[in-house]
């Protein structure tokens, strides 16, 4: 079982996993934080076109949005203050 295993992460089948790994990654993690981290600097500036594309990114990579969902304040300078 053990021996099979090894054989199996050493083999052929080790650049596959590591190829998920890194598109797995990207698609989650990456992607989505850099799209964040867009539209907080760039959310006043962009055009229609842009807007547009940056809503078309949103959807493609939405589950990684609600991965950093709980962990990001968005909120202006200022805001929220009593």
């Amino acid at each position: 079982m053990l021996d099979s295993l090894l054989t199996f992460f050493t083999g052929p089948a080790l650049p596959v996993l590591l190829a998920y790994g890194a598109l797995g990654g990207a698609y989650l993690l990456v992607m989505p934080l850099a799209l964040i981290l867009w539209m907080n600097r760039r959310w006043h500036q962009m055009g229609k076109i842009e807007r547009t594309a940056i809503y078309g990114l949103v959807f493609l990579f939405f589950p990684g949005m609600i991965l950093f969902a709980p962990f990001i304040n968005l909120r202006m300078a200022g805001q929220g203050e009593a």
